[in-house]
């Protein structure tokens, strides 16, 4: 059983910070796109790298990661995947935070991202400065943040969460007795909170893309669309939340198009995402939950314009001259791997019960 929770906000005023524009989309025919895969190609095996590409990335780039034996996941598993990989040198296509825990968890392997100007609202929203004063502030609390900050951030932090991990991991710290101040995503943080009926100081950050679907459209797509299941991410706000049939991590939410009899899904999260859902579900119909626009349904607005500016180019580019390295120096790499390394550890231990408790 659930409780309700508005949560405590921090009252904290938090930077301005701009939102790029929406990157031209690059026109290619398919000849010139097998021509850049293959050069991409050849730069990976010449230079012993690997290419790992988050799910909200150019559809171009998730599928030529699978296909040179890269990866295609969450924020976590990329990093855990270049733990695991002998490669010495990780492309990363995603964020800079996601190149960051990259290069946290493989602080010996060269990181490279195709654009470092490609940032988070969350990220961008919680600089080390402000929140290590609330901290201060709160010395008696557990920090638990985000996948979605900086490695600064994190090395401030006791633990380190992705949304799928995040409820067992809030409830077992507050079985403890624990306190917990959580950054930097309310609406995650407010739905931790409902799930679990653990009151927490929340940081006032959020995701501009989440934040932008409308309930009121939702519902009306809903009406529209009868046999189609609702798939959120829980960064969105509590009005789309509660419209949801299945509220998860991206991990989940493709795992739901694969588990649920529905022949369409309405989509609240980054649009990216549809490529491996129609992979894993290719009879299936999806469309992009209605976001701020003209009538709220406007797909591109649900576009993250930082992801976007990733591209097989810009791959290209940084391979051919060794630009766009993450650097993090190894002072920093081993504070900040302690909390992640807590949630993995965690993770592992709760993997393990669960395969036991199967094999009674």
């Amino acid at each position: 059983m659930t409780k309700s929770f508005s949560g405590q906000l921090a009252p904290i005023r938090l930077p301005i910070f701009d939102v790029p524009p929406q990157p031209q989309k690059i026109e290619r025919s398919p000849e010139e796109t097998a021509q850049l895969k293959g050069r991409i190609r050849q730069l990976l095996r010449e230079q012993d790298a690997v290419l790992v590409a988050h799910y909200y990335t150019d559809g171009d780039l998730q599928d030529l990661a699978e296909e040179t034996g890269g990866c295609v996941a969450d924020s976590l598993e990329m990093a855990r995947f270049g733990t695991e990989h002998p490669a010495t040198t990780l492309v990363v296509a995603g964020v800079r935070f996601m190149g960051e825990t990259s290069k946290i968890l493989n602080n010996e392997k060269r990181v490279l991202m195709p654009d470092l100007a490609a940032t988070c609202s969350l990220d961008e929203g919680c600089p080390i400065d402000l929140f290590s004063r609330f901290c201060d502030e709160h010395p008696d609390h557990t920090v638990v943040v985000y996948a979605n900050t900086s490695a600064e951030v994190k090395a401030r932090s006791h633990w380190v969460v992705t949304s799928g991990i995040a409820l067992p991991i809030v409830q077992h710290l507050a079985e403890r007795g624990e306190k917990i101040l959580w950054a930097p995503d309310q609406h995650l943080g407010r739905y931790v909170q409902r799930m679990t009926g653990v009151e927490m100081l929340l940081w006032p950050g959020s995701c501009v893309v989440h934040e932008g679907f409308r309930a009121e459209a939702l519902e009306e797509m809903k009406r529209q669309h009868p046999r189609a299941a609702v798939l959120v991410h829980p960064e969105s706000p509590q009005g789309v939340v509660d419209l949801a049939d299945v509220v998860g991590s991206t991990t989940a939410l493709i795992q739901a198009v694969q588990d649920l009899s529905n022949p369409e899904f309405i989509v609240a999260t980054e649009p990216g995402i549809f490529n491996k859902m129609k992979q894993v579900a290719p009879e299936k119909v999806f469309f992009v939950a209605p976001n701020v626009g003209e009538g709220a349904t406007c797909e591109s607005c649900a576009r993250c314009a930082w992801m976007a500016m990733n591209s097989l180019e810009q791959v290209v580019e940084v391979l051919e001259n060794g630009t766009n390295e993450i650097l993090v120096s190894p002072e920093l790499a081993a504070k900040a791997r302690v909390p992640i390394q807590r949630m993995l550890d965690f993770a592992r231990k709760m993997k393990e019960k669960e395969q036991g408790g199967k094999g009674r």
